[in-house]
């Protein structure tokens, strides 16, 4: 065990090393750039075309879509928000020091372009199934999008960089990380027994994604804006009753994210490249920019133009980073709990314990509870996407299989809580796993997204001509690729 552990733990600080690093950071800059800073300079119109039409009616039609936008974006931001945003975050710290969150914060302004480039992208190229229905993501533009940059000769190897993608992307499943961390936070709070309770989490689980993507889509458009609510009112009242150490947090977090943190109470140091790494895998891991996952969900909306889904991209990264990782970190920060030596979802446990007592431990695990159920319902979705596309050329299997799935898709997490227990796994070793398994598949998304950055730069220049009054439309560009390539 203590070789797979170190194992891990090297494979993951070469992943996520210098290299990855700047891949994430770069692209984010590039697109950032590539669009005028479109995230900074149109921040008003971006939350006005999102938030502020959260409520309109259009916004829940499906029209087109497989889904609505509404649902969509609850969809995503509840596979986005989750387990990472409490135990991934909380880790983040333990491991790297308040200047983990300033990384996060670097990473997540840039990731919204990145963001909103893979959901374009996406929504662009996606394929419509023999039900009618549209369906797309990375494998997509992937197979799509990278092979017409091919020279003829060798297009193909655009489906075998999609296969790679979905392999390595679809060995997520077998990590488990959202149901052991949903566990481990009932464990802390309640004191029940954790094989019992996971057990249970997992029927429940089954009982929503045996519905499909339509019941998980519903589910998610209820349950996904009272829990943000929920979570960020807890966690900011714990921010505002030591909001006089507020100011010294933000010195602490901005220093030690480039000098690094000396060891204090339990917390044994941490040098800056160790916040920067951390603070960046848990950015990408929480609000997935990069990763190319939420982006399957988003390419199901009823939309008129790719970009405009691509907005929505954007604002579920500030939701998910911005705001709920930001009020979950400097309530671990300004509670005095983040150098206690506690990992995971037990030292936000402590945090929310500190200063509401008894009943702060029932409510984080509360907000654990939904944030991780509606994350791996909403991860469904993904791995359904994937399923579909690798299938669509046998309809008859295609729909044996997804039925199988969804059969089996609690299991892995239920096998990690009984694993977990039976050997003593440390929390963090589940997150290298997870980390582990993000690493390759984001890579080469990133990679392919900045590859068809051309295409989205026109995308965005369409956009803007159409429905911001920037510069000339021209009537005769495709918004989608299968209208080009019909020729519509």
């Amino acid at each position: 065990m203590d070789f797979i552990v170190t194992f891990l733990g090297n494979a993951v600080g070469f992943l996520w090393g210098t290299p990855l690093i700047v891949l994430v950071l770069g692209s984010g800059a590039l697109f950032t750039i590539g669009t005028g800073f479109f995230q900074f300079r149109h921040f008003k119109y971006l939350m006005g075309k999102t938030f502020g039409s959260l409520f309109k009616k259009e916004e829940r039609e499906v029209g087109s879509g497989h889904v609505s936008a509404f649902q969509a974006i609850s969809t995503a931001i509840g596979g986005a928000v989750g387990v990472g945003n409490i135990g991934g975050v909380a880790t983040a710290i333990a491991v790297g020091g308040p200047g983990a969150l300033f990384w996060l914060w670097v990473a997540a302004l840039l990731g919204m372009g990145l963001k909103c480039a893979e959901v374009t992208l996406a929504v662009y190229y996606r394929s419509i199934d023999e039900k009618g229905e549209p369906y797309g993501g990375p494998t997509y533009y992937i197979q799509r999008g990278i092979g017409q940059l091919l020279p003829k000769k060798i297009a193909k190897i655009s489906t075998v960089l999609a296969t790679v993608f979905g392999v390595g992307f679809a060995c997520n499943f077998f990590s488990g990380v959202q149901g052991y961390t949903i566990a481990e936070g009932f464990t802390s709070a309640f004191g029940i027994d954790i094989l019992t309770f996971g057990i249970i989490y997992s029927i429940v689980v089954w009982i929503i994604v045996w519905g499909g993507g339509k019941r998980v889509v519903e589910f998610a458009g209820k349950i996904v804006p009272f829990m943000v609510v929920f979570f960020v009112g807890a966690a900011l009242g714990i921010v505002l009753i030591n909001i006089t150490k507020v100011p010294s947090a933000i010195v602490l977090i901005v220093k030690s994210a480039f000098t690094g943190t000396a060891a204090v109470g339990g917390f044994a140091g941490a040098a800056a490249k160790t916040a920067i790494q951390n603070g960046i895998a848990r950015s990408v891991f929480s609000n997935e920019a990069g990763q190319g996952s939420s982006t399957m969900v988003h390419s199901q909306a009823h939309v008129e133009h790719p970009v405009r889904q691509g907005l929505w991209g954007m604002f579920e990264v500030f939701v998910d980073t911005m705001l709920v990782c930001t009020v979950m970190s400097l309530s671990i920060i300004v509670s005095g709990q983040w150098s206690s030596g506690l990992e995971g979802a037990a030292l936000s446990v402590s945090a929310f314990d500190a200063v509401y007592g008894a009943l702060g431990a029932k409510l984080i695990a509360i907000a654990i509870l939904l944030f991780g159920i509606t994350t791996q319902t909403g991860w469904f979705m993904y791995y359904d996407v994937l399923l579909r596309h690798a299938l669509s050329k046998n309809i008859a299997l295609k729909n044996k299989i997804l039925m199988f799935f969804r059969v089996i898709y609690p299991l892995p997490s239920l096998l990690t809580i009984f694993y977990t227990v039976h050997y003593g796994l440390p929390t963090g070793t589940v997150w290298l796993v997870t980390d582990f398994f993000c690493a390759v598949p984001t890579t080469l998304n990133i990679i392919c997204v900045v590859a068809l950055s051309g295409v989205y730069f026109k995308l965005v220049k369409d956009y803007k001509a159409r429905y911001m009054g920037i510069g000339k439309a021209d009537p005769d560009f495709k918004v989608f690729y299968e209208d080009k390539a019909a020729g519509k």
